[in-house]
Order: C-alpha cells, then structure tokens, then sequence
C-alpha cells in the first residue's frame, strides 16, 4: 500500500481538531470527514510590548488561566463536523462568528456554550467575536480557521497548485489607547492610532536586542511564524487580516503564487513580491516556491532572507522603535 493511501485510511473519522499557536499546521490528508472538537476560554491579561509597555488583551486562549492572542488556529476538512465550546471567563458579553459559517450569538459573562456546525468551502477564514465590531476583534478575540478540501489533497481548492507544507500568519495592529479604554468597559472614543504590528501575536527584534533570537519572543525566529524550507518545499501561506489597515506584504528572495483574495479564487496565477492585504478581516492565500533565488549572485540555496510590510508604520513600534513590527523572516535549510 502507498504510504498516502495508508495515512487517508488510518485518519479516516479523526475525533481531533489539528491546531497551533497560529503559525505551522499540522495536517494529513484524509478522505472522509471527520468529527473535530475544541474547546476555547475567552480570558485577558497583559502582553508587553517590544518598548516594554503592558497593553490590555482579550482572547480565545487554550486554557481559563492562560491568554492567547490569536487563538490557537484550527485546521479541518470541508465536509467535518466541529463542536466547538466557548467558556466566557469573563463578565462581558461575547460571541464566536466564522463567516458564511457560524454565529454562536451572545455568549453572557460566565456562560458556556456549546456550538456545532458542518464545515463549508476550502480556505482560510478569521473566527472572532462580532460584537461591539470592531472593538473586541482587534483588542485580540480572533484567530485562524483553516479548511482543506473534501479531495484529501495538498491544495487550497481542487485543482490549485499542490504545496508539501502550510502556513497562517495573522496581522494585527494595536492602539493601546483603545485597547485601555475596552479594559475599562467603554468603546473607544478616540481617534485611532495603532503603535504596535504582530503577526501571530509577536513583533520583530534586532540583533544586540536581548530578545533577538528568542523563539518565544522574537517573530522573526518563532517556529510558528519563521518559513522554514529545503529546496522543493513548496509552502502555502494563509494571510489573515484582523486589524483595521491595509498592508502590503513584501517577500525576498522568491515572487509567491498568488491563488485568492478574500477566499476568491484567481483565474491567473500571478507571480508577485507584494501583494496588498485587505483589511477588516481580509485575506490572502500564497505558496511560497522553496527554490534558488532566480536574481542571486552567486548563485544561493541556503540562508535567510526577509519578509516584511512594505507600508513603513508596520516596522516600527511604539511610534518609533524601527524593525520592531509585524515581520518575520524565510529560511532556507
């Protein structure tokens, strides 16, 4: 027997939802649906920043004494069916909406409820709680749902280029102003100024920084967020846009296949380096080719090369801290 009709048949009527932080997702082909479960606490806390300021965070965290911003992605099978229970920590009122799939409508502070719902069209889509839009969304209650099509197969639809590995980035900025206000139960009623970019959560450090390497930390090196590739890896990477502002998203060293925006599906694959990233839920969906960079010279198959937003407030934090913003960094084993 093959070793892929082997894996298909062994996950058949998996009772499991494959997730991580955000970042790496952990998937094996399969060729009927599955049953998958997760359970989300809606809790906050503190996350510091990288000019070492604590801002206020809700978000749909793995455990009632942990905080998660984003929650952890979830990756399913068009065609599964998902229970998901939402435990609300809190006293405030809150939801869990996947559009176009489901709406747990108010979840009351101190209520737990359970939703279930059969999983829809491949792609990658944002949960996160609708209410007081925009407000609890951006302050961190969002996270990653990844869906694979019925086929079992290694594309993002049937029929798209094929990819060995997956990805999800989730961009989010912060206007800590806002997020304080949120803390203390009133909408923000300040113009927004966002001071701090993530991806997955964390933001970039530079060398000489005490940070600069930490896997923990440092965005650039978080086995979640870091591309990571030998020659052939063909990557998808899932953008997801949980903030307010449009972002181009620049690639070194290769040009990305770009198959879909906001979940449509490209009748031409182009090939590009930056590639714009809607807001307020936007998204986009890449491979990464893992191949020699074709303009290098000397010719290269190994080292690390950036990936970053090119619209310059994304590198900076706190107003001013540059290359401590939502980037991230692209691996050549």
């Amino acid at each position: 027997m093959k070793r892929r009709t082997f894996l298909q048949k062994s996950m058949a009527g998996v009772a499991a939802a494959f997730a991580g932080s955000s970042g790496l997702l952990t998937w094996v082909p399969r060729v009927q649906a599955a049953v998958i479960s997760k359970t989300f606490y809606i809790t906050e806390g503190y996350i510091k920043q990288p000019d070492e300021t604590q801002v206020y965070f809700k978000g749909f965290s793995s455990n009632a004494n942990g905080l998660d911003v984003p929650g952890a992605a979830l990756i399913v099978q068009e065609g599964d069916s998902v229970e998901i229970t939402i435990a609300n920590t809190l006293g405030s009122n809150h939801s869990f909406v996947i559009d176009g799939m489901v709406d747990s409508g108010i979840i009351a502070g101190g209520q737990t409820k359970k939703i279930r719902f059969t999983v829809g069209a491949p792609g990658s889509y944002l949960f996160y709680d609708k209410l007081a839009a925009p407000y609890n969304r951006l302050v961190g209650l969002h996270g990653g749902f990844a869906v694979m099509p019925a086929t079992g197969t290694n594309e993002l639809y049937p029929g798209s280029p094929t990819f060995v590995q997956q990805y999800l980035w989730l961009i989010n900025e912060i206007d800590p102003l806002w997020n304080t206000q949120i803390e203390q139960g009133v909408l923000p009623n300040t113009k927004y100024k966002p001071r701090y970019f993530t991806i997955n959560g964390r933001s970039m450090r530079v060398p000489g920084h005490p940070d600069y390497g930490n896997p923990d930390i440092d965005a650039g090196y978080n086995p979640d967020t870091r591309l990571v590739g030998s020659i052939g890896d063909r990557t998808l990477v899932r953008i997801l846009n949980a903030g307010l502002a449009i972002h181009s998203m620049h690639f070194h060293a290769n040009h990305v296949e770009w198959l879909a925006r906001n979940r449509q599906i490209r009748a031409d694959i182009w090939e590009k380096d930056s590639l714009l990233l809607p807001n307020n839920k936007g998204s986009l969906d890449v491979i990464y080719p893992f191949q020699p960079p074709v303009d290098a010279w000397p010719p290269v198959t190994t080292g690390h090369f950036p990936m970053h937003l090119h619209d310059e407030m994304t590198q900076t934090a706190g107003g001013g801290l540059y290359q401590f913003g939502a980037a991230t960094t692209i691996s050549f084993k």
